[in-house]
């Protein structure tokens, strides 16, 4: 007995090892699978429409591909361009000698704290950059530098294999969900069905209706910060879609960086960034009540509560990704919650 023990704990400690090797792949596996269940609602739509599975598949891969290429072609040059601008502005602020942050800094803090030995602060920090060592920050720099340029093509790398195993996952969703649906007793095979059929097409409305709501956030950002005249209006844009697809605090995140940008001395005026914060503030009230309800209509409605908890449960245990299929995840587990548990809690 002493044995079969020892052999099951070492058995458990090599799946624990082995999923902590895997974990890389496991994710690649869990995104692809998210994704591909967003897209399985549009391939659905155009199989009604009479196209053939391939066809549907093909239609939908091809112009995810073409929306996506589109934005980074439309954008990237802009970026690029607004982000030479910027570094062109200071470069020249600098150079003209105009620009003197710690003079600005030193002047603001004498006026706001005005009991304030600012001359003896600022004596402490230099002390303290004499007293760092130079040489030893600049190869923590160099070996920072390297690895975020790994990081860059690792994740490229990942992006690659997500895709090709997301067009897979499309391709061939109806034959792996009868493949786990055989696995049910055939008394209860039904019941399963229904159920799994409900996860999915919950997981999929989620993920189309947080992109919906991503892209509707960066269009009309790029459209009103045009208007008002805020600095590298692309480049926000492409902050605000980007935030949009974090739930619960990513407008509220994005929105807080974009009117933090329109505060840059010499880009933007204190008036613009009030402008844009009280346009945020409408907007978010706007999509809370109105775009959001609207467009997550058919998904799986999770009370906030349980919106909150699985969030941050969910970006504790895979980060950003977590976060974001921590709440269909949710909607599922209510969904048996409502509609298994329940009823056989009534039924004794």
């Amino acid at each position: 007995m002493a044995f079969v023990a020892t052999l099951g704990v070492g058995l458990g400690l090599l799946l624990i090892g082995s999923v902590q090797t895997l974990s890389t792949i496991l994710l690649y596996v869990g995104t692809a699978l998210f994704l591909s269940l967003g897209l399985d609602p549009i391939v659905a739509w155009l199989e009604r429409r009479r196209l053939p599975r391939w066809a549907a598949v093909l239609v939908t891969v091809l112009a995810v591909l073409a929306m996506f290429a589109g934005i980074v072609l439309m954008v990237v040059p802009i970026i690029v361009g607004q982000i030479t601008q910027l570094v062109t502005t200071v470069q020249s602020l600098i150079e003209r000698g105009t620009w003197d942050p710690v003079t600005e800094l030193r002047e603001w803090m004498t006026t706001t704290f005005p009991l304030l030995e600012v001359d003896q602060v600022f004596l402490y920090i230099q002390e303290w950059v004499d007293s760092l060592d130079l040489s030893a920050v600049g190869s923590q720099v160099g070996g920072g530098l390297i690895a975020f340029a790994g990081s860059i093509l690792a994740g490229l790398a990942g992006a690659f294999i997500v895709l090709i195993l997301t067009i897979y996952f499309t391709a061939s969703t109806p034959s792996l969900k009868r493949a786990v649906y055989q696995l049910v007793p055939a008394s209860k095979r039904a019941r399963f069905i229904d159920l799994g059929e409900q996860i999915t097409d919950s997981v999929g409305f989620y993920v189309i209706g947080q992109l919906s709501l991503g892209v509707i956030n960066g269009v009309l950002s790029a459209i009103f910060l045009s208007i008002i005249g805020a600095p590298f209006p692309a480049v926000l844009a492409v902050i605000a879609f980007f935030f949009s697809l974090i739930p619960l605090v990513g407008t509220l995140t994005g929105s807080t960086i974009i009117v933090l940008t329109c505060l840059i001395p010499g880009l933007s005026t204190p008036t613009t960034a009030l402008i844009a914060a009280i346009y945020y503030l409408v907007y978010m009230q706007i999509e809370a009540y109105v775009i959001s309800p609207r467009i997550m209509s058919r998904a799986v409605s999770v009370p906030g509560a349980v919106v909150v908890i699985a969030a941050l449960a969910g970006g504790s245990l895979l980060g950003l990704l977590g976060a974001l299929i921590a709440i269909p995840v949710a909607a599922s587990i209510l969904i048996l919650y409502r509609q298994v548990v329940i009823p056989r809690q009534n039924e004794r």
